[in-house]
């Protein structure tokens, strides 16, 4: 048996820092293996990296079906949900819980316009509003790191949009939604995906964070094997708030270890063979990578309240009450 030594380094939620974290992971303290960071724009260069040279590479937090479609993989495995599922997850909500009849249908759109966030914010989500029956009323995209949206929310709320679907990364978001507050911009739904997952979300914003919606794919409420328990030691051992990312996580790091003992070596060849073989019941759910190298979790749509994130939809699985309208100010 072998000791693991865990190597952590802080990315700073940007794209050029976390590659260079991983390729001084590789070349300088020669890992045997890499686990990946959190959101598109950081997992992807992050796994180009590592497959160029050869080393396994096990992450959440990407959307499959992008992921899967940057590159042909042979070393980088995903494991998350599907940007086209997570999209139409809000517009199925709206229906579910009768909340489009007390909209007037009107949605706008801020995005960042990082490859896959332009991907949803400028043919994944106007897709789906067609198809729900809502109007795109204002769409705009801005860069990943712009923590400045004032002109934005003004544009928005002079369109009169009764639905507001963000995704930006949780810098971004934090500010926007402090934002709202300062123009007087106040939506009856508002979703805030990628930024708007993270525990520090409702960590930094407190109030503000109650009513706003994000895609869902983890609750300690799930029928997986040490659901329930991974939360509750989680928030034991650390005597944080534990998020569904805890989950993909954890399962990420339970894949690659696996691995490695099947394999009974740390040679990389033979431990990336044994990731690809990972066919099984996890706290996170079932994981079975496919020809794409990702695993997808089924979805559902959370919202924050009170410092917690609670399942609102699908009504079958909901562990909370839907928070509607927005609440202006928490």
């Amino acid at each position: 048996k072998r000791k693991v030594k865990l190597i952590l380094l802080d990315d700073q939620t940007n794209p050029n820092t976390s590659v260079n974290n991983v390729q001084q992971l590789i070349t300088q303290d020669h890992v045997n293996a890499v686990l990946g960071s959190c959101t598109d724009s950081l997992v992807e260069p992050d796994a180009l990296i590592a497959n160029r040279m050869g080393v396994p590479f096990v992450t959440p937090c990407a959307a499959t079906n992008t992921f899967g479609a940057t590159a042909h993989w042979t070393w980088a495995w995903d494991l998350f949900f599907n940007s086209e599922n997570l999209t139409e997850t809000p517009f199925n909500t709206a229906d579910e819980l009768g909340l489009k009849a007390k909209t007037n249908s009107r949605v706008a759109i801020i995005h960042s316009n990082g490859k896959n966030e332009n991907i949803i914010g400028t043919v994944e989500w106007p897709a789906w509003a067609k198809k729900h029956g809502w109007k795109v009323v204002y769409n705009t995209a801005v860069p990943p790191t712009q923590t400045q949206f004032t002109s934005s929310l003004q544009a928005a709320k002079a369109a009169n949009a009764d639905m507001l679907l963000v995704v930006i990364s949780p810098p971004g978001a934090i500010a926007l939604r402090k934002q709202m507050v300062s123009v007087g911009y106040n939506p009856k739904i508002l979703v805030e995906e990628e930024g708007g997952e993270p525990l520090q979300f409702a960590q930094a914003l407190g109030k503000l964070a109650n009513g706003v919606m994000v895609g869902g794919y983890w609750d300690p409420s799930f029928p997986f094997p040490g659901a329930k328990q991974l939360m509750a030691e989680f928030e034991a051992q650390t005597h944080q708030t534990g998020s569904q990312h805890i989950a993909d996580t954890y399962t990420a790091a339970q894949i690659l270890l696996q691995a490695i003992a099947r394999a009974g070596s740390l040679d990389k060849t033979a431990i990336n063979n044994q990731i690809g073989k990972t066919n099984g019941m996890f706290a996170v759910g079932h994981i079975h990578f496919n020809a794409q190298h990702t695993s997808t979790l089924p979805m559902v749509e959370e919202q924050w309240q009170n410092g917690k994130n609670v399942i609102i939809a699908p009504t079958n699985r909901a562990t909370a009450k839907v928070i509607f309208p927005l609440p202006p100010n928490g």
